[in-house]
């Protein structure tokens, strides 16, 4: 059986029962990283007098060897108690997980997902923005045209919108969102969890004067929904659909969204 398990963002004691137990009896644990991984159970030991099996195997999965390791499965593998950790939050979300899941769905394999601690959720909740539709867009790509293309999707997909940034890019993106929508509404969480978690609330430009230059840290950013709700009843999809040029698609995107023309234009060549 195959069994992904979430892990604590930041609070040890966030960490479930059902994770604890699924750890502690793994025949086989696949890490996103087996170092952070043995920390946990090491803490867990510690701190809450787990009893682990003894002689468990730690196996590292991560995104630069997950087609590989995948590919040389076979379904008897799973014959053991497998459990996928990464290192914090759920398997799936920005990490690996969901190919072994496609695998499992496959070759008629059990396995079960256990809830836990995530981060997005956590930020969207927190953010206070009353628009519940909500779309998490992940990491915008580090430059670039890309950088540029992914930014306007997010800004207007019509939904609150969520996205990773690390503390080398933040800065750069605040820039950069004041330059496309200084008015924009963003909610800024830091380290969830942990000791030094932080909520930071305004436009851009607000939030980089409260930074004051201090970008440390893991964050999440909520992005308020833009004005340009899409209550069409067309839908991008249906206009992606449509034998057009790209251009012509372009132009109806952002008719209906409010997408700068040209930024539309680049994000669809991107595609």
């Amino acid at each position: 059986m195959l069994q992904l398990v979430p892990t604590p963002i930041g609070n040890i004691g966030d960490i479930s029962l059902r994770a604890i137990e699924a750890l502690s009896n793994a025949d086989i644990l696949l890490c996103e990283d087996t170092r952070v991984t043995k920390k946990l159970i090491h803490i867990l030991k510690e701190r809450y007098n787990t009893i682990f099996k003894e002689n468990q195997n730690f196996i590292s999965l991560h995104s630069h060897n997950e087609k590989e390791f995948i590919q040389k499965l076979s379904p008897s593998f799973f014959e053991q108690n497998i459990v996928y950790a990464s290192d914090a939050g759920m398997p799936g979300i920005s990490d690996p997980g969901q190919a072994l899941i496609k695998y499992a769905q496959e070759n008629k394999i059990e396995y079960d997902i256990l809830p836990g601690a995530n981060a997005l959720l956590t930020a969207f909740v927190a953010s206070g923005f009353v628009e519940t539709k909500m779309l998490f867009w992940g990491f915008l790509p580090h430059k670039g045209k890309d950088r540029a293309a992914s930014l306007q999707g997010a800004l207007n997909s019509g939904f609150t919108t969520i996205l990773y940034e690390s503390p080398h890019r933040l800065e750069k993106f605040l820039n950069e969102l004041s330059k496309e929508e200084s008015t924009r509404k963003i909610f800024l969480a830091k380290e969830l969890t942990k000791k030094f978690q932080k909520y930071l609330f305004g436009t851009a430009d607000e939030c980089l004067k409260k930074l004051d230059n201090n970008f440390r840290g893991e964050w999440v950013v909520v992005i308020e929904a833009g004005k340009h709700h899409n209550d069409s009843a067309v839908s991008q999809n249906d206009i992606l659909e449509l034998d057009i040029p790209k251009k012509t698609q372009a132009k109806l995107i952002s008719k209906i969204t409010g997408e700068n023309t040209k930024a539309c234009y680049q994000r669809l060549l991107n595609l």
